[in-house]
């Protein structure tokens, strides 16, 4: 365990993990879960149960994939301060339709780094890297650390 409020020991594991955590980000967005198209159905089921299995590892509990009209919500909890306030973190695992497809220069659901002038050291491409399968994998891998670190609540 290092010590959670030493930003030098914070980046070099940042550093050192990143590329398990990029795979890990490229499996997420490789999988089509485009919500408004009946035909990627199973993706979306697919995602739900990649966000749950996410979040057991990064030890939250009392995770569920619950039914609804539409796609599946999937939620979690962690109870382990109590008496201390609640902190609510909301994102979604569906994505948009690719569409114009002549527009990707890789598939939408084939993640590939590259570099551009406005990420020199490189990006995600793929459909939800950005909206919003980044930003829920960055949340559940930011808690996953303050529990491995002891820094809850």
């Amino acid at each position: 365990m290092i010590d959670p409020w030493n930003s030098a020991a914070i980046e070099a594991r940042l550093i050192n993990e990143m590329p398990q955590h990029i795979e890990t980000l490229k499996q997420f967005v490789s999988i089509p879960s485009v919500s408004t198209d009946p035909q990627y159905r199973e993706g979306i089921h697919t995602a739900s149960r990649f966000v749950a299995d996410r979040l057991k590892t990064a030890g939250l509990t009392d995770i569920a994939i619950l039914p609804t009209a539409g796609h599946p919500v999937v939620t979690a909890a962690w109870h382990g301060a109590p008496g201390k306030p609640t902190v609510l973190v909301y994102g979604h695992y569906d994505v948009q339709p690719p569409d114009p497809m002549d527009l990707w220069k890789s598939g939408p659901f084939e993640p590939v780094i590259r570099t551009t002038d406005i990420h020199p050291e490189g990006a995600i491409f793929a459909r939800g890297s950005c909206d919003d399968k980044g930003q829920v994998y960055m949340h559940v891998k930011a808690f996953e650390y303050m529990m491995r670190n002891n820094c809850l609540p």
